[in-house]
């Protein structure tokens, strides 16, 4: 499943990324790259500064924990601390999958989920479309700042050439309780008509059969 969520960032909260990443400065992203990503990516990425990380991880955090669709499309189990990255005109990350197992100073862990959030107004920049290949053909996904798109880590994407601006991004990674993407996209299809009619006809039996429904093919394939 692709799905683009907006405002997963307010505009305060991407100002204060914004002053994390003045003052951390960046380095060349294939310092963080698999061995055939590094081949293909030409980015920067802001500096592992403790202080700036805790104060980064805490604002993704809070905002991905507050926000109901990202939390019922994704299932998350656990996260990668995010990176926030830079693409300058001549940048791009050509096409790749992500590394299926992340975590390095703490336990490592299955990605399902990858998971961009865009930091500035597409109209700053040319280029830098995130280009994921989908069963449908190719997406091409360029957003409002402050908007997100996840997708399954193990699609094949990349990042178009920025030839003008700057393109600046957070990225994280997730593993999802159920690691099946057609099983996340059935449960998220499920979830929304199990809420609406939670909304709209909360006494009626086929309420409960849907929220039985839901609840039990969750517990099936839930993996903890």
């Amino acid at each position: 499943m692709l799905l683009e969520i907006p405002r997963i960032l307010e505009q305060p909260q991407i100002d204060k990324i914004r002053e994390l990443v003045d003052r951390a400065g960046f380095v060349d992203g294939r310092l963080t790259a698999g061995s055939a990503a590094a081949q293909v990516k030409r980015n920067q990425e802001m500096r592992q500064e403790p202080d700036a990380m805790r104060t980064l991880v805490r604002i993704v955090l809070s905002a991905l924990g507050h926000n109901a669709t990202f939390k019922a499309a994704a299932l998350p189990l656990r996260m990668a601390d995010p990176i926030v990255a830079r693409y300058e005109p001549g940048m791009a990350y050509g096409e790749h999958v992500d590394d299926p197992i992340m975590g390095s100073a703490g336990p490592r862990f299955r990605t399902d989920v990858s998971m961009t959030v865009f930091l500035n107004p597409p109209e700053s920049y040319d280029g830098g479309e995130l280009v994921i290949r989908t069963t449908y053909g190719e997406k091409r996904v360029k957003l409002a700042a402050g908007d997100a798109v996840i997708y399954p880590s193990r699609s094949l994407h990349g990042v178009a050439p920025v030839t003008r601006g700057e393109r600046l991004v957070v990225l994280t990674w997730i593993q999802s309780y159920v690691r099946d993407p057609e099983r996340r996209e059935l449960l998220y299809e499920l979830h929304l008509a199990r809420e609406a009619l939670l909304g709209e006809r909360p006494g009626e039996a086929i309420t409960g059969q849907v929220d039985r429904s839901y609840v039990n093919l969750l517990r099936m394939w839930a993996e903890l």
